[in-house]
């Protein structure tokens, strides 16, 4: 399986594995679901979730809608989704978007990693649980995205006011 990305050589500065470090399949992670976003590719997506304003559905597969029973009580959702399109093998990577410096890919955001999965806190605006449809704001990700999971936002765990970046 040839990823999106990996036929191109990496910037000057990145470092790579030289294969995808998931060709053993290993996991046995299933996706729950689609994310329905108005970005068709990755080139069109937004680079933060949180500055964004359009409204996007989460669809949940049958098999998985009743796992939304309460869900419409929390005012965000954690939401985790497989990165399907990202290279795997970029272990050092030089941002576009930075001063050209390589940082190692455990200090960036970037969906380039050797798990590609993702992670948005979005406002939940609108949960029908028996059509297995959440309507969200704050999604980054392109049309038809793989969900891997659903969790409550809870405010006074996940959020570290004192937290510092790099």
């Amino acid at each position: 399986m040839t990823v999106a990305g990996e036929d191109k050589p990496p910037r000057p500065g990145e470092v790579s594995l030289g294969r995808d470090p998931g060709a053993a399949d290993d996991a046995r992670l299933i996706f729950i679901g689609r994310l329905r976003t108005p970005w068709p590719t990755r080139d069109d997506c937004p680079r933060h979730g949180r500055k964004v304003e359009a409204v996007a559905t989460v669809e949940i597969d049958p098999p998985f809608r009743a796992a939304l029973m309460g869900v419409e009580r929390f005012s965000h959702l954690i939401l985790l989704y497989w990165m399907d399109e990202a290279r795997r093998d970029l272990v050092v990577q030089v941002p576009g978007h930075g001063d050209g410096r390589p940082r190692g890919t455990f200090a960036l955001r970037s969906p380039v990693r050797p798990n590609p999965i993702a992670l948005s806190v979005v406002d939940l605006l609108g949960c029908d649980p028996a059509a297995g449809r959440l309507t969200v704001r704050g999604l980054d990700c392109r049309d038809g995205t793989p969900l891997l999971d659903v969790k409550p936002y809870f405010p006074s765990v996940d959020a570290w006011p004192d937290a510092t970046t790099g």
